[in-house]
């Protein structure tokens, strides 16, 4: 073994008389933030921030609830009573679950905006969700969630104790820590999508949440194989199967960028005949 690093949860924080727990904690950054960066980039696009915050909020809520509940489908023996389906703050979310139910509550708003609007809208998307997940992953970390098997990985995960909501664990163990390979992976597909909406004036628009779909369906895909405690049918996880149809979605969006490339031609060559005059 290279190396590991040292690992101990932290479920919740004591900060005076308030018992904050973490996971609730971390996750609410993680949307807040997401739904900032998504909000700035399309305020440049023409949408106004109030517009994207009243939406973001909306999918924030429905998000959450279709994340839980994909998560209680399949977790449902770990759920003493039904009422826990409810206590979010402990940890137990799907994310493809709840992109999923996202996508069905935009639709009427969609419906409003112009083609150019929508592929806007859903790269700013994108870019929210990236941050926004990645950051959430700290609180799963924290909770000791998504936990697998023993490795001698150089990025795995030491445990040094603390209550887990996956296990049991042995002190000393080393496991893979999926939290941590998600955090990574997604602040690295954060900073990709940032560098290219925010240098790139011709992005196609869509091309963001393409470039989102693909990563993430892949990256899910894999890093479920080493969760050592998600209920699998025929071999895979809800989540993977989920992951599948999400690639065929990026796979789709990424090969009709050719047909908005030629509707937006005429568009820039119209800008740029413009410019031209003006100078």
């Amino acid at each position: 073994m290279l190396a590991s690093i040292p690992y101990r949860t932290y479920p919740t924080i004591e900060i005076g008389p308030v018992n904050l727990h973490t996971f609730g904690l971390t996750v609410a950054i993680g949307m807040m933030l997401g739904i900032w960066a998504a909000a700035r980039y399309l305020e440049r696009r023409g949408i106004s921030r109030d517009e994207v915050y009243k939406l973001g909020f909306k999918l924030i809520l429905w998000g959450v609830v279709g994340a839980r509940l994909a998560w209680a489908l399949t977790h449902w023996d770990e759920l003493s009573s039904p009422l826990e389906v409810f206590a979010i703050w402990e940890g137990g979310l799907t994310f493809t679950g709840g992109f999923l139910l996202a996508v069905i509550v935009a639709l009427p708003t969609f419906r409003r905006w112009t083609s150019e609007q929508r592929w806007n809208a859903v790269d700013g998307i994108a870019l929210g969700l990236a941050l926004g997940v990645g950051i959430g992953r700290i609180g799963c970390y924290l909770v000791g969630e998504h936990l697998g098997g023993p490795t001698s990985f150089f990025l795995a995960s030491k445990y040094l104790g603390g209550e887990t909501r996956e296990g049991p664990l042995v002190v000393g163990q080393v496991i893979h820590n999926t939290s941590t390979y998600e955090f990574l992976h997604l602040m690295a597909l954060s900073l990709v999508l940032w560098l290219l909406l925010s240098r790139s004036q011709r992005l196609v628009p869509g091309t963001a949440m393409g470039i989102f779909c693909v990563w993430y369906g892949v990256a899910r895909f894999g890093t479920d194989f080493l969760r050592a405690y998600d209920e699998t049918v025929m071999g895979l996880t809800a989540a993977q199967y989920l992951s599948v149809v999400l690639l065929g979605v990026g796979i789709w969006i990424l090969a009709t960028t050719g047909r908005r490339r030629a509707r937006l031609a005429l568009t820039w060559d119209a800008s740029d005949s413009d410019i031209a005059h003006t100078e």
